[in-house]
């Protein structure tokens, strides 16, 4: 057992007998828990519990997911310290499996479009603060909100020089000659692999969101940009269909996974490559004479 974990959840009076790690996640520590009344359920504290409420968060979002359609965990128990979630299954990486979730997807964006870009409040994004105040241009707000948020983050700091920065206010503020004009839909916010899973009847199912209201390129870039099996090329193939997205619209995607890499590059030390794609996007911004 993780002690962490079982005293929680013991005092949370759910009883654990037995807590097994499952060595994944980022921001908290989780198990899979098997309760004395014999049901199984997934358990996640954290060792140092950031400000505010983050479950309660985390819980918000799953509801509005899956209000909108997408298959999310029950949610068992949640107090400030312990989220406990009914438990799902491994997704099967197949091509149907994919294409299901596609057009589960593809419904949310579209059937959920508003007028805003933000959320009625802060969120996490991880481990940390994700910023949602309203704002009407999407450009505007994921240049502010999403990606220029980061830079005085001490570990941002330290990994981009004076000139990368620049650099990249000038690719953000060229954003409306970059990207189409999309309008804001919910979106999941933390949408890869790891996030997806199935449920007992193999449909589909997500984890840990970030919800906002903002362009479905921002899930869509995620999942593009990350490792996945050869099967979720499908997902891509068909969400491109249902939606009657243009020829090569994924070429796109990789300025809006610039919000993701600063995201990493904030918490992690070591950041996955996030610090070196950061610096190959905002290369054809830089000036290397003076005007």
């Amino acid at each position: 057992m993780t002690r962490l974990l079982a005293d929680r959840l013991a005092a949370a009076g759910l009883a654990p007998t037995d807590v097994r790690p499952t060595g994944e996640g980022f921001a908290a520590e989780s198990g899979l828990v098997t309760l004395a009344d014999t049901r199984e359920v997934f358990a996640k504290t954290f060792t140092i519990r950031p400000d505010g409420d983050v479950f309660a968060l985390e819980v918000e979002g799953l509801r509005a997911l899956r209000d909108a359609g997408l298959a999310t965990p029950d949610v068992v128990h949640r107090d400030e310290e312990l989220l406990v979630l009914s438990l799902l299954r491994p997704r099967p990486d197949t091509e149907a499996f994919w294409e299901q979730l596609a057009h589960d997807l593809a419904r949310v964006h579209r059937t959920t479009v508003t007028d805003r870009f933000g959320w009625p409040h802060d969120n996490w994004l991880g481990s940390m603060p994700q910023h949602n105040a309203w704002h009407d241009d999407g450009f505007a707000f994921f240049a502010e909100r999403r990606v220029l948020r980061w830079l005085p983050e001490p570990r941002v700091a330290a990994k981009l020089d004076a000139t990368d920065r620049v650099a990249l206010e000038r690719l953000c503020a060229a954003l409306p000659e970059l990207l189409p004009t999309r309008p804001p839909c919910l979106t999941h916010g933390d949408f890869w692999t790891q996030n997806i899973l199935a449920t007992t009847g193999g449909a589909p199912a997500v984890i840990d969101p970030a919800v906002s209201h903002m362009w479905a390129d921002v899930d869509l870039a995620h999942l593009w940009s990350t490792p996945r099996p050869p099967e979720a090329e499908r997902f891509f193939a068909v969400y491109g269909e249902v939606t009657g997205a243009e020829p090569g619209w994924t070429g796109r995607l990789a300025y809006v996974q610039l919000r993701q890499h600063l995201a990493l590059m904030a918490m992690f030390d070591d950041d996955w490559g996030s610090t070196d794609a950061v610096r190959a996007l905002v290369a054809p911004f830089r000036r290397t004479t003076q005007p």
